[in-house]
């Protein structure tokens, strides 16, 4: 039986589902399911069963397909995405966490439950064709107001499970505690909050195929060789593959793409950030980007030992400083520059302070060690872990509208721009 569904979704931005030409993968030598993403229209229906494929279901632009590698294979040609679809989520143990059907389910259900505050927008789509959401948190939620605007975002590395959970309590504790507790609410009553609870959800899906976790880091876009991958954390477009802080290899962990923001995630995110800019003017002061782990607090920059350099004067050098420390004070983590770890270059953090004068910041979650977990700390940490972090992002939103507070110098907010 073939069923239809459709959906609406606000959408911020239209975009693409085959956003570049794919290579094609390694197909097992099976029949199928494979799922088949941007199946939009009739059109796209006929094209797809022209292969010879059998057309199984559809909803929501994604086709269920049976098909033999061949017909896979001219699937893709036709410039769809398919992959073979995956009944398991995350193995039984660790059943607490959310796959992304789970994930969207739970927005879903937030944005019902708090349609005044909370909206739930899209910033397009991932290379396989799955929606990036993007929640916006305010009073006045439908109007874009004059205030402060944060961004939280999580998932650029698809095995860092946590990241996601870390979203979902963030969307859970600005839209529950609002009206119950007084600061919260007046968080959300002068902010305009910004959460991405999943920037890889491609390769997310694919760390848990077959139940088991696959130790899987970047993107599934394919990038030549019979390689896939694009590490979204360095394929930002500020000092992109400048200092040996990424690889030029394609089969690197760290490979940084052919260019900056050659990734459709990285594209999203940054397309959206630059929207954020009103008569010239950036409108999102701070941000966190959470990943895991090693529970650090990290700030720009990653592309140089320098603790300041272009763009980065001492007084912005002390004031990172100075809410790291804030932040460490009620979480425990370690603060430092980000090149005090390793360097890194093309990093979100980077690009957001450098090109945007974002205030931004990496959360590197627990654990602390390999024995504790790594990327796969058990579910049971959820809860904690994600509480851990609640005053820290409570606290980089109360110092959005002028983060020059913290060392007393609030007067370098009307005099002292950020770089832009």
């Amino acid at each position: 039986m073939v069923s239809f569904a459709v959906v609406g979704v606000v959408t911020l931005f239209a975009v693409n589902p085959a956003d570049a030409s794919p290579a094609s993968p390694k197909y097992q030598q099976k029949s199928g399911p494979y799922v088949v993403r941007g199946v939009d229209s009739a059109a796209d229906r006929n094209r797809v069963g022209g292969t010879g494929a059998s057309i199984d279901s559809i909803e929501n632009g994604a086709a269920t397909v049976t098909a033999t590698p061949d017909e896979a294979r001219q699937i893709e040609r036709l410039g769809f995405s398919i992959s073979r679809t995956r009944t398991e989520g995350f193995p039984a143990a660790d059943s607490g966490y959310h796959d992304y059907a789970e994930m969207q389910a739970e927005l879903d259900r937030a944005a019902k439950a708090y349609p005044k505050i909370m909206q739930k927008l899209s910033l397009g789509k991932s290379y396989e064709g799955r929606d990036l959401p993007l929640i916006k948190i305010s009073d006045n939620v439908a109007k874009d107001e004059d205030e402060p605007e944060i961004l939280y975002d999580a998932h650029q590395h698809a095995r860092e499970h946590l990241t996601v959970e870390m979203a979902l309590y963030l969307v859970r504790m600005f839209t529950e505690g609002y009206g119950k507790d007084p600061r919260i609410t007046r968080l959300v009553d002068t902010r305009e909050i910004w959460i991405v609870p999943d920037m890889n959800p491609d390769g997310g899906e694919y760390d848990l195929t077959g139940g088991k976790y696959h130790d899987w880091r970047k993107n599934r876009q394919p990038v030549g060789g019979g390689y896939k991958g694009v590490d979204l954390n360095r394929n930002w477009g500020y000092k992109f593959a400048c200092c040996n802080g990424s690889s030029s290899s394609l089969s690197s962990e760290t490979y940084h793409g052919p260019q900056a923001f050659s990734a459709p995630e990285t594209q999203r995110l940054r397309d959206f950030v630059l929207s954020r800019r009103v008569g010239g003017v950036q409108q999102i002061k701070a941000a966190i980007d959470f990943h895991t782990y090693s529970e650090l607090i990290l700030w720009p920059y990653g592309y140089t030992m320098n603790t300041t350099a272009a763009g980065l004067g001492s007084d912005q050098q002390k004031t990172f400083s100075a809410l790291g420390h804030a932040f460490a004070r009620s979480n425990g983590y370690t603060p430092e520059q980000s090149s005090s770890l390793y360097i890194t270059d093309g990093s979100i953090i980077d690009w957001l302070w450098a090109t945007q004068g974002v205030w931004a910041f990496t959360f590197e979650m627990y654990p602390n060690s390999p024995s504790k977990g790594g990327f796969y700390p058990p579910a049971s940490v959820i809860d904690a872990q994600t509480a851990r972090n609640r005053d820290a992002s409570l606290t980089l939103a109360e110092y959005a509208d002028c983060a020059y507070r913290v060392i007393g110098k609030q007067q370098l907010c009307a005099t002292a721009p950020s770089p832009r």
